[in-house]
């Protein structure tokens, strides 16, 4: 625990870099049902204000999950991790079909809930490879069971 309480304002690091291309926009619109033009139709989406389909913001967020795990053994062992919700999460850039996303991870928070539990708050920018603006920020909230 007080290894975990050092590491407050530390970076856990980057993830490694995951793309994301149409097939994986079409998937998530089938799964969500969330088939608006802008992410599944490149002819009208080419006359959009993207010039091209993008990712569906939810796809990005939901994508932290698999990316957390190149960066979660920073914190040390733990028998496992929930996910607890957000603090904040904004949307900042969209994310072309064809990109690349990796994500930064730092500890901003620990805080005990009980002698086996602890919550921790982790910031997160999801950054879109060769883009100036990040996809997406967030205050993350992950239940680590000692």
């Amino acid at each position: 625990m007080s290894a975990l309480h050092a590491a407050i304002g530390q970076s856990l690091g980057a993830s490694r870099w995951i793309a994301v291309d149409q097939t994986r926009i079409d998937t998530f619109a089938d799964v969500t049902e969330d088939r608006q033009f802008i992410h599944i139709d490149p002819d009208a989406a080419a006359r959009g204000p993207y010039g091209t389909t993008v990712a569906h913001g939810f796809l990005s967020l939901s994508l932290l999950s698999t990316l957390a795990y190149d960066v979660m053994p920073a914190l040390g062992g733990y028998k496992s991790s929930i996910n607890y919700g957000f603090d904040r999460v904004r949307f900042l850039a969209a994310v072309p079909s064809g990109a690349r996303l990796r994500a930064q991870f730092t500890l901003a928070d620990v805080t005990e809930k009980a002698p086996d539990r602890v919550l921790v708050k982790l910031t997160v920018e999801l950054e879109i490879e060769g883009a100036d603006k990040p996809a997406l920020c967030a205050d993350w909230l992950v239940l680590l069971h000692l």
